[in-house]
């Protein structure tokens, strides 16, 4: 073949393969990723993105980690494992969904954060919090699910108002809402074996809700949930342990020297218990008037109701 020849050969060869590039579809490449650190005291957090349309820059969301950890260490005072990796997905869409938290690779958390998503819905975010409380509290059997997800759900709130990320009056207002979630309904046998989301979330937040109250009860109001479950994670019982949850709530009670969390863990985990919440807010002295939480001060367990949220110090 003469070099001219051979010249236009590869000019129609060439043509052809662009002409192939238009009619059949190429797969889509593979997403970029960033990656970067947040320090959470003396703990890491290694963090990957896939960056795919995101609107947000790493340093959003490195803030958003940052905040998220923060109000976690304010609660616990420190960051429950030393390193744990989190995996930030994209979807179309906005806000932050699907947080799942893992004690694989010493802890890993997996989000997905929408396209559309803005700094200020990464502010008023809690579910990366809730993620991260799960890391606090040991791995438990199947049927205590409902303790795991029952403190994320509690304790989110709080950390980030002691964190001075959220305000009381908001999270007292989303309690009255969302607390009779939780209460038993028809054929209900106990939060051991009745496993529909009401009774997971928000019965296990009953559980914590009337945990805390009565141990500010029994001590004088001078700790609380927040104490016990600072003892039980000081002694060993992070997401990377696997224990049965009587040695939790065991651990629990030890470090506020009160028996609350074993009892009420006998009467709420057979059977149902049927919570008169009404009574219980006007004890607290809440209520929700105009489509907020308004507050009375002359209640019975006006100071337990402000302990409950108040920085509470090493």
């Amino acid at each position: 073949m003469s070099g001219t020849a051979l010249a236009n050969s590869g000019s129609i060869f060439f043509h052809s393969l662009l002409w192939l590039l238009v009619l059949i579809p190429v797969p889509r490449a593979a997403r970029a990723e960033s990656k970067f650190i947040v320090d959470a005291g003396t703990s890491q957090i290694d963090v990957s993105v896939t960056t795919d349309s995101l609107q947000l820059s790493d340093a959003q969301l490195k803030q958003w980690v940052q905040n998220a950890a923060d109000a976690v260490i304010a609660y616990y005072r420190h960051f429950p494992v030393k390193h744990v990796l989190l995996q930030i997905r994209s979807y179309d869409g906005a806000g932050v969904r699907g947080g799942q938290t893992f004690a694989a690779h010493g802890g890993f958390i997996r989000i997905a954060v929408g396209t559309q998503t803005t700094a200020d819905d990464l502010r008023s975010d809690w579910m990366l919090t809730h993620e991260m409380v799960h890391l606090t509290f040991p791995s438990m059997p199947d049927q205590n699910h409902w303790i795991e997800e029952g403190i994320a759900t509690y304790v989110e709130p709080i950390a980030r108002i002691q964190a001075g990320q959220f305000n009381a009056s908001r999270m007292w207002f989303e309690l009255l809402r969302d607390m009779p979630k939780g209460q038993p309904q028809s054929g209900d046998q106990g939060l051991d074996h009745t496993h529909t989301w009401g009774r997971t979330y928000w019965g296990g937040a009953l559980f914590c809700f009337l945990a805390d109250i009565e141990i500010r009860k029994q001590t004088q109001n001078e700790k609380g949930l927040q104490d016990a479950l600072r003892g039980i994670l000081d002694s060993g019982g992070d997401m990377l342990q696997d224990w049965d949850l009587p040695h939790a709530l065991n651990a629990g009670d030890q470090s506020v020297g009160v028996n609350v969390l074993m009892k009420l863990y006998q009467k709420m985990r057979d059977a149902p218990m049927n919570v008169d919440l009404d009574s219980l807010w006007k004890q607290l002295g809440v209520s929700v008037e105009n489509g907020s939480a308004q507050f009375h001060d002359e209640a019975p367990l006006a100071a337990i109701r402000k302990a409950i949220t108040a920085p509470r110090h090493p």
